[in-house]
């Protein structure tokens, strides 16, 4: 008998079938990690189920996806209820999810958890250390795989809002053992470079494991001492990663970066016309408005105004010579007065003071000086006697020491 000849739907939906009645396969319970999980807008959700060994494709429906009382999310360790069939389209098998129940996280979202807090806790993540993105920068730098579809979206997107832009590609692995270290000589690599305004570091989505080593303490370490402000732009929107965290900016996707890294040509000289437009019309209006005040003042009109302002500049020169005047005067009158003061003091000190007022005063005839004591003289000596009219000249007959003469008398 020969064999019948079947169409690849015919053969996916014998398939199909067989799988449906098997009774194993048509009520499991399996246990795995959750692992590159997605929800679509429909509502349903996609997601792989994965041990040490392999993957498994899943797919969950709105209906029963609405039934959960957690939101799924990669690295989650879940007991799922399910059947097994074939999606005949891409003729892919894949498990169709009834229930989750999670049962704990995966080690891998453990060890990234762990890391975030530590590296949070050491201020790898504070905003005021992240350093600002340049408004037009003039050569870029994009540190990933050569092959992948990130650097053509980036390239893409930076060539068509902005042409003048140099961009140099550092082509690293972005998946796998190697990758963190590559990534990490990649960054302080290009920090040598003195005219470099900025790095992308970027690649497309994947699974956790796909995207680990943007999660590695070292990638972290040069992130955080790189000079050069870094975007990174790791996966799908819904993807983060440890680089997301520490970089200067996260872009949710690689043409997201493109998008951030510079401004679009076409917006910049609008906005520069708007300015200079806008610019223009304002010095036009002044110019128009100083013009009509100009117009609005005859020459009368001026020379009132400028007499005016004479006549109060004359008051008030008047209102200063008038101040500084009296001020003057005021200081004159007292210095005079003190003049005055010193010399009353001065006279009633005078020697000629003290003869008005009947004493003499006896010089020594042969030194003229003034005899102030008997051992200033002898008997015999001349002296003169000095009067407030005149003088007498004098014999001294006797002396008497210690004696006053007018008791004596």
């Amino acid at each position: 008998m020969g064999l019948k000849t079947l169409t690849v739907s015919e053969l996916n939906n014998y398939l199909k079938r067989i799988l449906m009645y098997d009774p194993i396969l048509n009520n499991l319970m399996i246990k795995g990690e959750i692992s590159n999980f997605k929800l679509h807008n429909s509502g349903h959700c996609y997601f792989s189920l994965k041990d040490s060994k392999s993957k498994l494709k899943c797919v969950m429906f709105r209906s029963d996806f609405k039934r959960l009382k957690f939101m799924p999310e990669d690295g989650m360790n879940v007991i799922i209820k399910g059947y097994i069939s074939i999606y005949e389209r891409n003729g892919e098998y894949q498990l169709y999810v009834n229930s989750i129940e999670q049962v704990g996280l995966g080690d891998l979202y453990l060890e990234f958890e762990k890391l975030k807090e530590k590296l949070s806790k050491e201020g790898y993540f504070d905003e005021d250390r992240k350093q600002r993105i340049p408004f037009m920068s003039k050569k870029i730098a994009v540190i990933t795989s050569p092959t992948g579809a990130a650097i053509r979206d980036v390239i893409s997107v930076i060539t068509r809002r902005n042409n003048y832009a140099d961009i140099l590609v550092y082509p690293v692995l972005v998946q796998g053992e190697k990758a963190p270290l590559q990534i990490s000589k990649a960054i302080e690599k290009l920090n040598d470079i003195e005219d470099l305004d900025l790095i992308i570091l970027t690649r497309g989505g994947g699974s956790i494991e796909e995207l680990w080593a943007f999660n590695e303490e070292i990638v972290a370490h040069s992130i955080y001492h790189s000079k050069k402000p870094i975007i990174s732009a790791v996966g799908h929107e819904t993807d983060f990663t440890i680089s997301d965290f520490v970089s200067d900016m996260r872009a949710p996707t690689p043409s997201a970066a493109g998008e951030l890294a510079v401004p679009s040509i076409n917006e910049v000289n609008n906005t520069i016309d708007y300015l200079y437009n806008n610019l223009k019309r304002n010095i036009l209006n002044k110019f128009s408005s100083a013009r009509d005040v100009l117009e609005n003042y005859s020459s009368d009109r001026i020379k009132h105004y400028l007499s005016f302002k004479i006549r109060d500049g004359q008051q008030t020169l008047d209102h200063l010579y008038t101040n500084i005047r009296s001020n003057i005067d005021k200081k004159l009158t007292l210095s005079r007065d003190n003049l005055i003061s010193v010399g009353s003091n001065l006279n009633n000190l005078s020697p000629l003071a003290t003869i008005k007022r009947g004493y003499g005063i006896v010089l020594d005839e042969e030194n003229n000086k003034i005899v102030s004591s008997t051992d200033n003289v002898k008997t015999g000596d001349i002296v003169n006697v000095l009067l407030k009219d005149g003088t007498i000249k004098c014999t001294v007959d006797d002396k008497m020491k210690g004696e006053n003469i007018f008791e004596r008398r």
